[in-house]
């Protein structure tokens, strides 16, 4: 098994001192990854304080153990990054919005920054764990050689379980529905963080969150959604439309009600988020206005889902 091509313990080492749902844009859900114009911003605010109030990200980490299902090293191979560790390792209580690079530099640079994002929260969940090949479930029109990448064709050939042992897909063919096919009950309309905690009460002491958004940058088969979906290849978090687009992203538990019931399942491709600029929502919140221009403006906080190659 190939390690990530820098320390792990020089990465948790750093991140860990580092400084440094409801309301859909459902009017873009039809949009074939073109930019809407939109006046520029650069900066965003989170829409609840609540949203450094979960405990998720200690609450397991440590316990190779685990509490349900024998949870184990050899099977943790998903999850979706949780607010908390997302803030941690961005520094910013926004988290990183669009840009991924996580100081990676250069062609390419939002994918592996992507990879090295889950490779570190992985780690701090389950020790020992960064040593398996960590990939950001995400899609670029340009990688390092200048090639497009399909999300679905970088996170390798399954099965992958969560945090607590529990079956997310046996195959990537199993992935390619509204829901992943064959997933356990218990987590198949609630995908969990790199602790096995359902996402939408990363808490259980407060109430849910409306925090579903997961940028993907890929369609239904998850595949490239279109150039203008991906944040400048997860590299920008500026907030302006026109030159960055913006980013497309599924789902992590169904959106409920709403006339955009039938797009509001699917985890990997279900609508455009706003823009690319860090922001968080965890409060259901009308349609954004041109003014708000951030990754989790319908619901989110810029989450990413993550696979390991090798369960």
């Amino acid at each position: 098994m190939r390690t990530r091509s820098r320390s792990v313990a020089l990465l948790v080492a750093l991140t860990a001192c580092s400084g440094s749902d409801g309301g859909e844009t459902e009017a873009s859900a039809t949009e074939e990854g073109s930019s809407a114009s939109a006046p520029t911003s650069t900066s965003t605010s989170p829409t609840s304080s609540s949203s450094s109030a979960s405990s998720d990200a200690t609450g397991s980490g440590g316990d190779t153990s685990g509490t349900s299902g024998g949870a184990s090293l050899d099977k943790f191979s998903f999850f979706v990054t949780s607010l908390k560790a997302m803030q941690a390792l961005s520094g910013s209580q926004l988290g990183f919005g669009g840009d991924l690079r996580f100081g990676e530099v250069g062609p390419g640079a939002g994918l592996r920054g992507a990879d090295k994002i889950c490779a570190a929260i992985a780690e701090m969940s389950m020790p020992g764990s960064a040593v398996k090949e960590w990939r950001a479930f995400l899609s670029v029109a340009a990688d390092e050689d200048g090639a497009q990448v399909d999300a679905i064709d970088r996170i390798g050939a399954g099965p992958w379980y969560d945090r607590l042992g529990r079956l997310v897909a046996a195959t990537p063919a199993d992935l390619l529905h509204d829901r992943p096919l064959g997933a356990d009950p218990a987590i198949i309309n609630d995908l969990p963080n790199e602790n096995g905690v359902p996402n939408k009460q990363p808490d259980p002491n407060m109430p849910p969150e409306d925090n579903h958004h997961v940028l993907t940058g890929s369609d239904i088969q998850g595949r490239l959604f279109g150039a203008n979906g991906t944040c400048l290849d997860w590299t920008s978090a500026m907030g302006d439309r026109d030159l960055e687009g913006r980013p497309r992203v599924g789902l992590s538990f169904p959106r409920e009600g709403g006339m955009l019931e039938s797009m509001s399942m699917n985890w990997i491709s279900a609508l455009i988020e706003a823009g690319c600029a860090p922001g968080v929502t965890l409060v259901p919140t009308p349609p954004p206005g041109p003014d708000v221009v951030d990754v989790g403006s319908g619901g989110g906080y810029g989450a990413i889902y993550c696979f390991a190659l090798t369960p």
